[in-house]
């Protein structure tokens, strides 16, 4: 569906890079959405959630538990989308095992170092998080068999090109365990144009 709002995606994404920034260097803070561990133990995240240091978990901020979908298998490729502090993409690299990998993509630089950290932390070697937008990902056709996403697609004025770009990234007959916001009734149009809403 193509954005017929009028709205300046550049200072939306500008907005939603500081309010996640903020996620990242003050996760104390109150914010619109729930977050940190307490928060993905209410989700019923998997036990492999207990692995993951909390100066990732701490930043958690997702709105549901996409490995309610099924777990994921060992050796295979996984792209989290919108990874954030890494909290999903690190319970992922323990599902898939030394055989597969995980790629998380965000466009938050602080919320990549964190997850960055983390991961050394942990000493996982099967995961990296690399800087993009899920409107252009950065990868070659037919690279992962999984995508999970939390939270992260509502985000994203431009869902056609979110979707065209996971389907191309994704091997035929892949899979895609996305937790996110949908709404039920239409949102008007002074709605549509204020950028709280569409950052938290």
């Amino acid at each position: 569906m193509a954005v017929d709002v009028e709205i300046d995606v550049e200072v939306l994404k500008n907005e939603i890079k500081k309010t996640y920034a903020s996620v990242s260097d003050e996760p104390e803070k109150d914010f619109v959405f729930p977050t940190g561990r307490g928060w993905a133990e209410d989700l019923d995240y998997p036990s492999e959630l207990a692995n993951v240091p909390d100066g990732a978990v701490e930043s958690f901020a997702g709105v549901a538990n996409p490995f309610t979908l099924g777990r994921l298998a060992a050796g295979e490729r996984v792209l989290d989308l919108g990874s954030g502090a890494g909290t999903d993409s690190l319970v992922a690299a323990q599902m898939v095992g030394e055989q597969g990998h995980v790629t998380g993509i965000d466009m938050t630089s602080a919320m990549l170092a964190k997850a960055g950290a983390a991961a050394d932390e942990m000493g996982v070697t099967n995961v990296k998080f690399v800087e993009g937008e899920a409107e252009q990902l950065p990868f070659p056709n037919d690279s992962f068999d999984v995508v999970i996403s939390n939270g992260v697609i509502d985000l994203i004025p431009d869902k056609d090109a979110v979707f065209s770009e996971l389907f191309r990234v994704l091997v035929p007959g892949g899979r895609m365990q996305i937790a996110d916001v949908t709404i039920q009734n239409p949102v008007s149009e002074e709605g549509k144009r204020n950028i709280d809403l569409w950052t938290g």
